[in-house]
């Protein structure tokens, strides 16, 4: 399970993202860009950070560590700009928090990641269909030399559809990824070999410890998921069935 902290002091909102994220002080000492349930884009875009970014983790891409932070709904109270104090009211209990890597500088190809690490990044956005990667909006942060993969919340967008009808394994599984736009398509070395280098750490047990990570109450169940455990079993199946089809969405990338 994701570490639990809670929060003491809200510090600033980033106006970067659609979604107002926060910069926060927790109570074990650590800062935290802090997603906030009661936001707008809702709560399955936390559920796709979650998911992206544990299976970044487990196959070796550079990503900040994640938590849950806990807001005590007194915070908003002190928060003086009308907008965040909004947000706040609407965002009591457990929010995600992004470890804050202090003194990263966004992506901006001055000093690119090598091609193997170009292409992992590229591999999993591949996989995960992440479209939000982009020139126009890297997600990527340099940070002690390295790239550093962040914002997934776009990826996985196969769930948005789950409230109006039962989850379509097969669309998803079969769907092509594009790589043109990708900030990393020009410096990545072959996606195809980081494929093979990657999948295989991604067995059935470990997209299962990854989808336990997220915490029950982001998850939405659904008429034909009634259950935390079907939702969970429905994002596994997901999972498993695209890694198990790479020629329906590698091509392009590859």
């Amino acid at each position: 399970m994701l570490e639990s902290v809670t929060a003491v002091r809200y510090v600033a909102p980033l106006r970067e993202g659609g979604s107002l994220p926060g910069l926060v002080e927790a109570d074990d000492l650590g800062t935290y860009v802090v997603k906030f349930t009661g936001a707008g884009q809702g709560r399955k875009v936390l559920v796709a950070e979650v998911l992206v970014g544990e299976v970044a983790r487990r196959v070796g891409i550079p990503t900040p560590g994640l938590a849950v932070v806990d807001l005590p709904s007194a915070i908003a109270r002190y928060e003086a700009d009308e907008e965040v104090q909004d947000l706040l009211t609407a965002s009591p209990g457990r929010n995600l928090g992004v470890d804050f890597l202090p003194g990263a500088f966004g992506y901006d190809g001055s000093h690119p990641p090598s091609p193997e690490e170009a292409a992992a990044i590229l591999w999993l956005d591949s996989y995960t269909a992440n479209v939000d990667r982009t020139w126009a909006n890297p997600n990527l942060l340099l940070w002690h030399g390295r790239a550093w993969a962040i914002d997934h919340g776009a990826a996985l967008w196969f769930h948005h559809g789950w409230p109006s009808r039962p989850p379509d394994v097969g669309r998803f599984v079969e769907q092509p990824f594009d790589p043109a736009g990708h900030v990393l398509a020009s410096v990545a070395g072959p996606v195809g070999q980081a494929h093979e280098r990657l999948a295989p750490l991604l067995t059935e047990d470990v997209l299962g410890e990854v989808v336990a990570e997220v915490p029950d109450e982001w998850l939405e169940t659904t008429g034909s998921l009634p259950d935390l455990d079907a939702v969970r079993s429905a994002y596994l199946e997901h999972l498993v069935r695209r890694l198990e089809r790479p020629d329906a969405w590698l091509g392009g990338a590859g």
